[in-house]
């Protein structure tokens, strides 16, 4: 479990996160869903230790954040951050084998479970046919998927992902989150698209300029009075077989005044 109380965060032109806690709890994926500019990337760098020194503190299974060994934090906590790495020359298949450092001791390589880790993290993103490739030669997307494969192979007991879906089409934004969904992590997602935080994530934290606007379980969030205001836009919830639909109304713009010919 990882529990924030308080988080603040300021950069030299205002608070970017203000009093900010949150709770994500075993086997549930949290998401941080809000407009751009709200503070959920910069949210989720506290939870992870990024930012040092933050106004407030940050537990994983009750152990401060900063007073965890390097090692043992590795072992905790596995991060997808947007487009790192992307000028390693190193092949898919050895990207993904770095995430099983955390469990070698200094001088110890890498064995046969290892590889078998991370040859089953490559397959369960959809990527095991990238294995021989450079790295630095692939697509957004799918750097995005070996790099989620790489925090798979970590085995950590908790996943911090910043925009997952970021650069995949269509089909792997659903295969990827489901994976996560599916995994006994507790998990903390940064999303834009709300309707795929309906499908995949269990609670939802929205954040509106540093602040939390609204917190729950997802069908508590996703209703249109607590979103409209936040989104500045029109928004009809449909619940259909279980699942949760947002239809978005932009407002209309404003008409720009005709402008009279001279004669």
């Amino acid at each position: 479990m990882i529990t924030a109380r308080g988080l603040s965060w300021s950069y030299s032109d205002g608070p970017v996160v203000d009093g900010v806690s949150v709770t994500a709890r075993p086997g549930r994926v949290l998401g941080l869903v809000g407009p751009n500019g709200s503070g959920k990337t910069t949210l989720l760098r506290m939870l992870y230790g990024a930012l040092r020194d933050p106004a407030g503190e940050v537990l994983v299974d009750g152990d401060a954040l900063p007073g965890l060994a390097p090692r043992v934090a590795a072992r905790r906590l596995a991060v997808v951050v947007q487009e790192t790495g992307g000028e390693s020359s190193l092949p898919v298949a050895e990207m993904v084998l770095l995430g099983r450092v955390p469990h070698l001791t200094t001088f110890q390589r890498t064995g046969a479970r290892d590889r078998e880790v991370a040859a089953s993290a490559l397959a369960r993103v959809g990527a095991d046919h990238l294995g021989d490739r450079a790295f630095a030669g692939l697509s957004g997307g799918e750097r995005q998927r070996v790099l989620i494969a790489r925090a798979l192979a970590q085995e950590a007991t908790h996943l911090l992902l910043d925009e997952p879906t970021n650069h995949l089409d269509v089909r792997y934004q659903h295969e990827v989150l489901q994976v996560v969904n599916q995994l006994e992590t507790c998990s903390v997602v940064v999303l834009h698209d709300l309707n795929l935080a309906a499908r995949y994530c269990d609670d939802l934290v929205v954040l509106d300029r540093g602040r939390v606007a609204a917190s729950g379980t997802v069908d508590e969030v996703l209703r249109p009075e607590l979103l409209e205001p936040v989104y500045g836009i029109g928004i009809q919830r449909l619940d259909v077989e279980g699942d949760i639909h947002l239809l978005f109304r932009p407002r209309p713009l404003p008409v720009a005044p005709s402008r009279r010919r001279s004669a």
